[in-house]
């Protein structure tokens, strides 16, 4: 008998290991707030490394597609995932921004569960905020942290798009930023809220970025998950590379990259996959 269940969570498992990807973007509406207000006229090596921040004072969209393959029992399905990304920071105070990051993933499916065809439809919306200090530490450390929220959005639709549960817990994020160097870690973890299906899931994403002068960047992260309800890990290896341009007077990010999935659920995900991300920037 097919457990729908089982391999909605294979799904959103391997869906919340790689949804992360845009804290690399949400992390950029922190470090323009660390370092002072946006310049109104901003290099595109400063912005490249900007976008390495989850917590930089900048409005972003990033569009992130995902490709992953060999889910199920006999490796025969495959997922893409468009992540719609919006980033956006808010000033509290002189010392303090809020900044509002929100995963809205649309999906299309083959093969899931095995043998059935391609289905395409909204998975669960996840909702973070981070309250994140405009200076950094003595030590050069820029940090956030504030709660997350799951958003049951896959109950409009049939299929093996998420858990259509509600779930909250909290998240936080800390990087360091040291010539070229951006590097850190980003974590959260969701409870459900009193669902059907129990929820009880820890994301965690050490990252490492170096940008060039030349607005060149790359990039190497995972992003695991690990399912407490099922004793099972996700652990995707992500690296690949990124170059800020300009259409006409709009800063946007192009990168690409491969995945690799080191471990992952039964049902779930394997071998390589791939990532392309376009991010439009609106420095404030």
């Amino acid at each position: 008998m097919i457990n729908l269940k089982r391999i909605s969570k294979s799904i959103l498992s391997s869906y919340m290991a790689q949804k992360q990807g845009a804290a690399l973007a949400a992390m950029a509406a922190l470090i323009l707030g660390a370092q002072g207000a946006a310049a109104e006229e901003e290099s595109a090596s400063e912005l490249a490394q900007t976008l390495s921040n989850p917590v930089a004072s900048l409005i972003s969209a990033p569009f992130q597609l995902n490709y992953n393959e060999n889910y199920g029992p006999n490796d025969d399905g495959s997922n893409w995932t468009l992540n719609v990304q919006p980033v956006i920071p808010f000033d509290l105070s002189d010392d303090w921004n809020l900044i509002s990051r929100t995963i809205v993933p649309l999906q299309l499916t083959d093969g899931i569960p095995s043998g059935a065809g391609s289905e395409f439809g909204v998975g669960d919306v996840v909702q973070s905020f981070f309250f994140s200090p405009k200076a950094p530490t003595s030590s050069g450390w820029i940090w956030g942290a504030g709660p997350v929220v799951l958003i049951p959005t896959s109950r409009w639709n049939d299929g093996p798009f998420g858990l259509g549960e509600w779930g909250l817990g909290a998240t936080g994020v800390a990087l360091r930023i040291s010539g070229g160097w951006t590097y850190g870690a980003l974590a959260n973890h969701i409870w459900d809220v009193g669902g059907e299906t129990e929820i009880s899931s820890t994301f965690m994403q050490p990252f490492l970025v170096y940008t060039w002068p030349n607005a060149w960047g790359a990039f190497l992260n995972t992003e695991s998950t690990y399912d407490w309800t099922e004793d099972q890990w996700s652990v995707p290896i992500n690296f690949g590379v990124s170059k800020v341009v300009n259409f006409g007077k709009q800063p946007v990010s192009l990168s690409g990259g491969l995945r690799y999935w080191a471990e992952s659920t039964p049902t779930g995900p394997e071998g390589w996959g791939a990532r392309f991300t376009m991010t439009f920037m609106f420095p404030k």
